[in-house]
């Protein structure tokens, strides 16, 4: 047999070569992502339904999979009575275990709320004010999507048709986090850092995971020495995030660092791969410590490679590897942590097959959950065998799953002949001989020179 000719790395894009055209996608396009999004978005309501009728208690909730954080915190966290989060003085237990920007949200809609009424009808309206606002989170988000991907606008109906998405969009208030870090990246390539490292400043004010983008940006601004808009986005997240909490840090210390100090001392729970260890009987911060520090060996990891690559990678691609290393190794993995992944995917990974079983992994997994959740809420400790195993395989499986997904993004990386991106803005950049293309995302980093690579074989 003859042998198999050797296989040779694609002729990169030389620096200064023109970036692909800003690819705007048409009204029409852009109708029928919000139609597609407000068809998801009543999916997502009517999963709620049972429990808007019956109440959120258990272990119905759990049963019929309708649980929400909007509706357990409205009555236990003092919403109900017309207290605003870090703001009036509560006892401990009814402390918000959120980030600022956050508890503001769930702040502000409970003024919406009127003060008449039964607890149940005033619940329902907190769920439906909240509902309403994840529900533009989403329509916001799957716009932004749709303009960073450019020339791969018809991508972001993935993130409108997401069935993880449509099952935890109503769960917690992730959606504003996610939306926020949605339009940084579309800031960042539309060459805004400011105004891109605000909004990361602002999402991060919401959720912590937005934070991690500044990691992908300082990768490359390591490899093209762009530090002075590096700076700029990092000094404007630094302001934005200071003006959101440090209000809240001189007036109420104590409530505003709960989340901080929860996070750093709770116990592994929901999902976490660090279960298999629970019968160590190690304490939260010893599981933090353990966390943490592979986390930081996966961020270096992630350095290396936008270094050593043979093409600078794209920030969709660093950001998500990033932001799954998180995921995959962090102490808890809430049913609505997956829409953080759900944008990252679709920029770094845009291969429909792909998603779609990745999708099917995690309703597994969210599936199990709440089935596990309705036995043990019900009085039945973790119920039959099969239940525990539906639980376990579930929790495999969405980590399998994720990390093929991660394999996939560094082989693009790693030959970015591969990369569907890329081939996409090879030919919406005019270019004719074969190769490989800008990333429609780079912004500021577009057609610059590499000023520090590492040359490996």
């Amino acid at each position: 047999m003859p042998a198999r000719p050797e296989r040779t790395a694609p002729p990169a894009l030389r620096p200064g070569s023109p970036s692909p055209p800003t690819l705007r996608p048409s009204g029409r396009l852009l109708g029928l992502l919000l139609a597609v999004t407000a068809l998801a978005a009543l999916a997502a309501l009517l999963s709620k339904q049972w429990c808007r009728l019956n109440g959120w208690v258990e272990p119905g909730m759990h049963v019929h999979m309708c649980y929400s954080d909007f509706a357990q915190l409205f009555p236990t966290r003092g919403l109900a009575d017309g207290h605003f989060p870090f703001f009036t003085p509560l006892p401990e237990e009814q402390w918000m275990e959120y980030p600022a920007l956050l508890a503001v949200v769930a702040g502000v809609t409970a003024w919406f709320v009127p003060d008449t009424g039964s607890l149940h009808e005033r619940t329902v309206q907190y769920f439906d004010v909240n509902a309403l606002g994840v529900v533009l989170c989403w329509a916001v988000l799957v716009v932004a999507t749709a303009h960073t991907a450019r020339a791969r606008a018809r991508d972001a109906l993935l993130v409108a048709l997401a069935p993880t998405v449509i099952l935890t969009s109503m769960l917690n208030w992730d959606l504003w986090a996610v939306m926020l870090a949605g339009l940084a990246l579309w800031a960042w390539s539309a060459e805004r850092p400011v105004l891109a490292g605000a909004l990361l400043g602002l999402g991060t004010a919401t959720k912590l995971y937005p934070l991690f983008f500044f990691g992908a940006l300082l990768v490359l601004a390591l490899r093209t020495g762009r530090w002075r808009e590096f700076g700029g986005a990092l000094a404007a997240g630094a302001v934005a995030w200071a003006a959101v909490n440090v209000p809240f840090m001189l007036t109420a210390f104590d409530q505003w660092s709960r989340f901080y100090t929860f996070s750093g001392e709770r116990e592994v729970s929901f999902s976490s791969v660090w279960l298999a260890l629970h019968w160590t009987g190690w304490s939260g911060a010893t599981f933090s410590l353990l966390s943490n520090g592979l986390f930081a060996l996966c961020c270096a990891g992630v350095l290396w490679l936008g270094l050593a690559a043979p093409v600078r990678p794209r920030l969709a691609q660093l950001c998500m590897l990033i932001v799954a290393s998180f995921l995959l190794l962090g102490k808890v993995y809430s049913p609505q942590f997956v829409m953080w992944l759900v944008p990252l995917v679709v920029l770094a990974n845009p291969r429909p097959r792909q998603f779609w079983i990745w999708q099917a992994a995690e309703v597994l997994h969210w599936a199990g959950l709440w089935v596990s959740l309705s036995r043990a809420t019900a009085g039945e400790g973790f119920g039959p065998v099969w239940v525990q195993a539906w639980y376990v395989l579930g929790i495999a499986v969405h980590m399998a799953a994720l990390i093929w997904v991660c394999v996939t993004v560094i082989r693009d990386i790693l030959d970015p002949s591969r990369d569907p991106v890329r081939r996409t803005a090879l030919t919406h950049g005019g270019q004719v001989a074969p190769g490989v293309g800008e990333d429609p995302n780079a912004g500021v980093f577009a057609g610059v020179e590499d000023r520090l690579v590492l040359r490996t074989r």
